[in-house]
């Protein structure tokens, strides 16, 4: 399989140096920095460097076509999704990424109607998708991606009916020698943390609540304890409930206080917002000016440590007809991944996951036309093969009323 690789950040260079492990990949490595590019193809001696400008539609979809080219993986930040997205399905590729198309918030009740969601600018092209006889694979990182597979893999040998499918994400990271270094792209944090989180509940839809909503301490394994979460705006909110049934569905992150206290502040200065503004002459972004001050979260792995976990907590009516409460789970531990692979554990709990599905595509073990969600697809594979790269998942049996609100 030939890969069109666009981003060569922290995630799209640990999606390098983990698929130059396995024979089934070839990549072509693009970004608008060659350098960047060329440090990612590092990776392996067959691996090419081009630059190339994400927005640029018929420049990408040239490029598939110049480097016949199967599939287009996007690791870029969501503002380029579209542009990629269209260019593959111009090319006649497949396409995968693992963060989907923008939101905008309902401009009148933002906090009580959602607005254009995550994911529908994708999903308003499924027909050309499926027409075409091609797979657009949204959320197909850590969270989303293995928390969807985890949310079908319940529905569909854990449970016989499903209260609330729940993704929670903890860690205990350490960055040494910075009192405030975000782990992941600032530009999509501040995105997601400070826009209307989404929640799904049957019989009501889609609807959103303020930043930061329902609050609750939620106990994460390996050691890394309680964690206080909060309401987030988050793809598995909008994917899950298309393949999965279930009463409610939400997303919570473990953000601290620390950080939700920078986030409000960043939103009260104005420094969250994308439209650019007239600084001594030239035309800058108030966020892309917050992402340049802070360090590259691809650098600090060897300044990190800790452990973290991405997980599904899954709550209803177990297959023997009992209640029943799990949390599936993945932990990655910061040591293990630098020592590895040279990845800090954040970049490279996303960038393992799109690597698992195509792998799995390329054999034919998924497959499918359309845009799909990973949920769509079946779980078994996808988990077992995880196990076979050497990372692990889990399932922890809770006790039913585990989880306490604040």
């Amino acid at each position: 399989m030939r890969i069109l690789l666009v981003g060569a950040g922290g995630v799209g260079t640990a999606f390098a140096r983990i698929a130059a492990r396995r024979p089934f990949a070839e990549l072509v490595v693009a970004d608008y920095d060659l350098s960047r590019a060329q440090r990612a193809a590092a990776a392996k001696d067959s691996y090419l460097a081009v630059r190339l400008d994400a927005r640029d539609e018929q420049a990408t979809a040239a490029l598939l076509a110049e480097q016949s080219c199967d599939v287009l993986m996007n690791a870029t930040d969501p503002r380029f999704v579209m542009p990629l997205f269209r260019a593959a399905l111009t090319a006649g590729v497949h396409y995968l990424d693992m963060a989907m198309s923008l939101s905008h918030p309902d401009p009148a009740e933002p906090y009580a109607k959602t607005g254009v969601k995550l994911g529908d600018d994708q999903f308003a092209l499924a027909g050309q998708w499926a027409e075409a006889g091609r797979l657009a694979l949204a959320g197909i990182g850590v969270e989303p991606g293995l928390s969807d597979v985890f949310a079908r893999y319940a529905a569909d040998t854990l449970f016989r009916e499903i209260d609330e499918i729940g993704v929670r994400d903890g860690a205990n990271l350490a960055v040494a020698g910075y009192d405030f270094a975000p782990t992941f792209s600032i530009w999509t944090t501040i995105e997601e943390c400070l826009n209307p989180p989404v929640i799904w509940e049957r019989g009501r839809g889609w609807f959103t609540t303020p930043p930061f909503s329902e609050p609750e301490t939620f106990a994460f394994p390996a050691g890394i304890g309680p964690v206080e979460c909060v309401n987030v705006e988050h793809e598995e909110v909008l994917l899950i409930p298309r393949w999965v049934e279930a009463k409610r569905v939400t997303f919570k992150y473990g953000l601290g206080a620390e950080f939700i206290g920078v986030l409000e502040t960043l939103h009260k200065l104005g420094l969250d917002r994308t439209e650019p503004v007239s600084v001594g002459g030239a035309s800058v972004s108030p966020r892309d000016v917050v992402a340049a001050c802070l360090p590259d979260p691809a650098t600090l792995g060897d300044k990190m440590t800790g452990l973290t976990c991405a997980g599904t907590w899954v709550t209803g009516t177990g297959t023997d007809g009992g209640p029943r409460e799990v949390y599936l789970h993945h932990v990655v531990d910061n040591a293990w991944s630098m020592a590895e692979y040279g990845s800090q554990a954040v970049v490279w709990q996303t960038a393992v996951n799109p690597v698992v599905a195509l792998e799995l595509i390329d054999s034919g073990a998924w497959s499918g036309t359309g845009v799909l969600g990973p949920e769509a697809l079946p779980p078994g594979p996808f988990l077992d093969l995880l196990t076979g790269y050497g990372s692990p998942w889990a399932c922890e049996e809770r006790t039913p009323g585990s989880v306490t609100s604040l």
